[in-house]
């Protein structure tokens, strides 16, 4: 891998992503952490796409920092699925957590903000953590589909993600949910048995159900509003102005 990294501007981006198009995600993997070596990180919440993604990162030997968003109301089995990947991927897959904890959150904002304020919530506890996660990044990796939601069609799989400042790599965008379990099955990488008890989706536990027949995959998150995405995903901030600074308190 060379260790040189020059930023690429907008324009570098999109030649590549024009190159990448159709190409394996091996090959975009490998291309994304020649480039951007080692200022590139792959963020994963542990769902069929992100177990294939790590598969790949450890097969591949890729020098990729590996993390995860633990907000701190995760499912058990999503924790344990953490440690399974590890030892089948050899890789070490760094929790990245709140300035608040679920506790300190509730006393600065009062119990259950998710049923509340969900937007505010993915943001003190997913979007901001990010944020933190890829200030000296200059990549990010993430597992998403461009068949998954609206908000996800037009992924490119090399991207200038404006919300974070960096590029954004992503090496699954035109999979398909059965090429994803496919890969799984395949090549036997662990995988959240939740998934198999009518949860396709896995988030927080506060704002995951399972999903009834005929419903969309993600129907099952936060099934107390309009919401679909945590923020991580989307154009335009989602929360209000002050959450960066009211994250960063530790109230």
């Amino acid at each position: 891998m060379s260790t040189s990294l020059v930023s690429p501007d907008s324009d570098d981006v999109e030649v590549a992503a024009r190159s990448l198009e159709g190409r394996s995600p091996e090959d975009i993997l490998l291309y994304a952490a020649d480039r951007y070596f080692p200022r590139i990180g792959f963020s994963t919440g542990f769902g069929p796409e992100g177990c294939v993604l790590l598969d790949l990162i450890g097969e591949l030997a890729l020098p990729i920092r590996v993390f995860t968003l633990d907000t701190g109301l995760l499912f058990q089995e999503t924790y344990d699925l953490w440690r399974r990947l590890e030892a089948h991927t050899g890789l070490q897959i760094e929790g990245v957590r709140p300035v608040q904890t679920v506790e300190q959150q509730a006393r600065a904002h009062g119990e259950r903000l998710w049923e509340r304020d969900p937007d505010r919530c993915c943001a003190l506890r997913k979007v901001e953590p990010l944020r933190e996660a890829v200030a000296d990044l200059d990549a990010w990796i993430s597992a998403i589909r461009r068949d998954q939601t609206a908000d996800r069609a037009d992924a490119r799989v090399l991207e200038h993600d404006a919300r974070f400042g960096l590029v954004k790599v992503n090496p699954l965008a035109e999979w398909t949910h059965d090429q994803v379990w496919d890969y799984l099955r395949a090549n036997d990488v662990p995988f959240n048995p939740l998934h198999e008890a009518g949860y396709p989706s896995i988030g927080c536990v506060p704002c995951t159900s399972p999903v009834g027949p005929g419903e969309p995959a993600r129907a099952g998150r936060w099934r107390q509003g309009t919401k679909t995405e945590c923020g991580l995903h989307t154009l335009e901030p989602r929360s209000t102005p002050d959450v960066e600074q009211e994250g960063r308190q530790g109230v």
